[in-house]
């Protein structure tokens, strides 16, 4: 899977950008803030997540690692597809963000398009306590279920490296998450078998 990707900036949008990698064009979508930051010829690099569906490869991408976390934690709640989750984080910072689930302060995530009051509680009842701040407080941490660290171990004994079995199990969770199905319901191995069907890497 692709974790990260540097090259030069070749086209810029309010939702995505073209970046140029040895003369290929990768389009990657971004939040708003993330268009104003960047610019055109500059070289730039960006966190990413890969998401893979039947039709389309879609890549992500942040200019650091907490916002690509917590957009990949996002879609651990049952609902919460990468689009919702990309308009959270374009909406507050991961800090934020942090606070408002620890504090359950359902005002600031309802105020998030495409979420409402049902969508806020269900992020503070399945995120509380897996958002964290460092001790710089400009860090989110997401904290790994024992179900993610057992399947990761499996694909580990089948070759694959600790970022492959990562990206693996991250694309699994997000469509778990489309499907409304909590993977702690699931055993071992029928999520192993998932993971091997959507066309992880190794």
């Amino acid at each position: 899977m692709i974790a990260s990707l540097s090259g030069q900036i070749r086209n810029i949008a309010m939702d995505s950008c073209v970046v140029e990698v040895s003369g290929i064009g990768i389009k990657v979508l971004i939040t708003p803030a993330t268009s104003r930051e960047i610019s055109l010829g500059s070289a730039a690099t960006f966190f990413t997540s890969l998401i893979v569906r039947e039709d389309s490869l879609t890549l992500f991408g942040f200019l650091n690692e907490t916002e690509r976390n917590t957009f990949e934690l996002l879609q651990t709640v049952a609902g919460i597809g990468p689009k919702v989750a990309m308009g959270i984080v374009a909406t507050l910072a991961p800090e934020e963000l942090t606070r408002a689930i620890a504090a359950e302060d359902l005002a600031t995530l309802e105020r998030i398009p495409g979420i409402g009051k049902k969508g806020a509680q269900r992020l503070v009842l399945e995120l509380k306590g897996k958002l964290s701040l460092s001790h710089n407080d400009s860090h989110v941490l997401p904290t790994s279920a024992p179900w993610r660290n057992s399947l990761q171990g499996a694909l580990s004994t089948l070759g694959y490296t600790p970022k492959d079995a990562d990206n693996a199990v991250s694309v699994l969770a997000s469509a778990l998450a489309k499907e409304g199905v909590a993977p702690e319901s699931m055993e071992l191995g029928d999520l192993l078998k998932r993971v091997l069907t959507q066309g992880g890497s190794k």
